[in-house]
């Protein structure tokens, strides 16, 4: 993990650390700052921003790349793409006609407002409806750091287990919704039951929608395509409604 988010603060370092205390603060005081200010920035682009978090290979590229190809005639999409290295996934975005700016974050294990402002420089967003943004895979830190998103979306894959919201609810409880992917392999995965995870959402007092599909498979992506509309369709009434 990397050691400018807080990784490294446990509550055994803390106690004799209470300087690094102080500039975790600060770093995220400043990043708070910079978030507010990309907000603003895709506010004035009139552009739905949405950052998508799970873990490694819970399956955001295949979500993005099903979901340019079921909007593709709807919204002009762009994308983001954070990892330590390479530009794989960006490529993969590329490939599908759709602008990709790469983010090689190196160590850090999340992205930060700061990452994202520099590569809005790279970004042609004029005319943009919808701009992911797709984390660092890591289901700890990218939850600390807004990025001036208006809308989180958080991944469980199937291969995962049912009981991460239980385990890592910060990122799960930041969530506007819960996407439980790969449930083609549901039938190799006997032991995966999409209603605990409803369940656990609950329990951390979130009414958020908890929709299960397959992006590689095109299984049941009706509810995730409706809601991405619905939620373009509110952000187009909130700024009608601006004076």
């Amino acid at each position: 993990m990397c050691d400018t988010c807080g990784c490294n603060v446990t509550k055994y370092y803390k106690s004799e650390n209470a300087h690094a205390v102080v500039v975790l603060q600060g770093l995220l005081a400043d990043n708070d700052q910079q978030a507010a200010h990309n907000r603003a920035h895709f506010n004035a682009q009139g552009l739905l921003a949405i950052n998508l978090m799970s873990s490694p290979g819970a399956g955001k590229t295949a979500l993005l790349e099903a979901t340019i190809d079921a909007l593709k005639n709807e919204f002009s999409i762009a994308v983001i793409e954070g990892d330590l290295e390479t530009e794989n996934d960006a490529e993969r975005i590329r490939a599908k006609g759709v602008p990709a700016h790469q983010i090689t974050t190196g160590t850090a294990c999340h992205l930060d407002a700061r990452m994202v402002h520099d590569a809005l420089h790279h970004m042609p967003l004029a005319g943009v409806d919808i701009l992911f943004i797709e984390n660092v895979g890591n289901l700890v830190c990218p939850a600390s750091f807004d990025l001036g998103q208006h809308l989180n979306v958080t991944l469980l894959s199937v291969t995962e287990g049912d009981d991460k919201p239980v385990k890592y609810p910060v990122i799960f409880r930041a969530a506007d919704a819960v996407l439980v992917t790969k449930t083609d392999l549901m039938p190799y995965m006997d032991d995966f039951n999409i209603e605990r995870v409803k369940t656990h959402m609950h329990n951390l007092a979130s009414a958020v929608p908890v929709m299960a599909l397959s992006a590689r498979k095109d299984l049941a992506m009706n509810d995730w395509i409706s809601w991405l509309r619905k939620q373009v369709g509110a952000r187009d009434q909130s700024r009608k409604a601006l004076p």
